[in-house]
C-alpha cells in the first residue's frame, strides 16, 4: 500500500493501524489549505484498504488543533479582491470536504485531543468513532468571536451532541475543557496524564482488533445512515447485510472461535 508523501502530517503505519499526525507544531497545528488537502489524499489513499482497521489522528506539539489557518483567509481575500469572488467559497467548501471524507471512512477514526481543540480541530473530534481527550484539553468553537461563522463544522456538531447544546457554544465562543467535553458527549473518555491518554488508546485499539473487519465497516455505514433513510428501507438493507455477514467468513470464522473459546483470527 502506498502512503500519500506528505508536508503538514506524519504518517505511520503500525499493524492495521494509521497514524496520522498533524504536523504544524507552530501554528498549533493551524489547518491549512495543504493540510486539509493532504488529509483528503489519506483519506482516499486508504479507504478501499481492508487491512488498514483504525486511523488515529492527533497532533504534535501539545495540540491537536486550533483551527484554520489564518494566512489561508489572508490569501483567499487577497484573490477576492483580484476578482476570484469565489476564493472564500472555495476554501471553506475544501474543508467541508474533508470532513465529510473523515467522518464517512469506513476505518474506526480515532482521536487523541489534547491542547487546542479549537475549530476545525473541534469539527474532527465530533466526526471522531472514538474520541479520547486528556482533562486539560481546551475546547470551543471561536469562529463567532472572530466574525466569521462554523460553516462546515456546525452541522457535524449539531449531529455529536444534539441542537440545544450546539448552539449554544456557536452562539458564544465559550471554551471548556476534558470533562465537560465528555459531559456534553463529545469525547468518549478523559485522562488526566500523558500515560493514562495512551493506556486509553492502547486499550481502545486492543477492543477494535477484536472486531471483525468487514463487519466493522458495514455496522459504521449503517449507523451513518440512520436519520438519513427511511426506517424500513434501512431496516431492509440491513436484515441483508445481516444475512451475508452470518454466512461470510468472518460470521463463520467468529463463531467457531466463539465454540472453540479461542481468539478469532482478526484478533491481532
Amino acid at each position: 500500500m502506498a502512503l500519500p508523501t506528505t508536508e503538514t502530517l506524519n504518517l505511520s503505519l503500525d499493524g492495521p493501524v494509521l497514524h496520522v499526525t498533524l504536523n504544524r507544531p507552530d501554528s498549533r497545528n493551524a489547518m491549512s489549505l495543504t493540510m486539509v488537502n493532504e488529509l483528503l489524499a489519506v483519506f482516499e489513499a486508504v479507504k478501499d484498504e481492508a487491512e488498514v482497521r483504525a486511523i488515529v489522528l492527533r497532533g504534535a506539539g501539545g495540540h491537536f488543533c486550533a483551527g484554520g489557518d489564518i494566512k489561508d483567509m489572508a490569501g483567499a481575500r487577497q484573490q477576492a479582491a483580484a476578482g476570484g469572488g469565489d476564493a472564500y467559497v472555495s476554501l471553506n467548501r475544501r474543508f467541508g470536504e474533508m470532513i465529510t471524507a473523515a467522518n464517512q471512512q469506513p476505518q474506526v477514526v480515532i482521536t487523541v485531543l489534547e491542547g487546542a481543540v479549537l475549530g476545525g480541530g473541534f469539527g474532527l473530534a465530533c466526526i471522531s468513532d472514538v474520541a479520547l481527550a486528556h482533562s486539560e484539553a481546551t475546547f470551543g468553537l471561536p469562529e463567532t468571536g472572530l466574525g466569521v461563522i462554523p460553516a462546515q463544522i456546525a452541522p457535524f456538531v449539531v449531529e455529536r451532541i444534539g441542537l440545544t447544546q450546539a448552539r449554544r457554544l456557536a452562539l458564544t465562543g465559550v471554551r471548556f475543557k476534558g470533562e465537560e467535553a465528555l459531559r456534553l458527549g463529545i469525547v468518549h473518555e478523559v485522562a488526566n496524564d500523558e500515560t493514562s491518554l495512551e493506556a486509553a488508546l492502547a486499550n481502545t485499539l486492543k477492543a477494535v482488533r477484536r472486531c471483525a473487519p468487514h463487519a466493522n465497516r458495514v455496522t459504521k455505514a449503517l449507523v451513518l445512515k440512520v436519520g438519513h433513510e427511511a426506517m424500513d428501507t434501512l431496516l431492509d438493507q440491513a436484515a441483508v447485510d445481516f444475512a451475508a455477514a452470518v454466512n461470510g467468513e468472518e460470521g463463520q470464522e467468529g463463531t467457531m472461535a466463539f465454540v472453540q473459546k479461542r481468539p478469532a483470527s482478526w484478533n491481532q
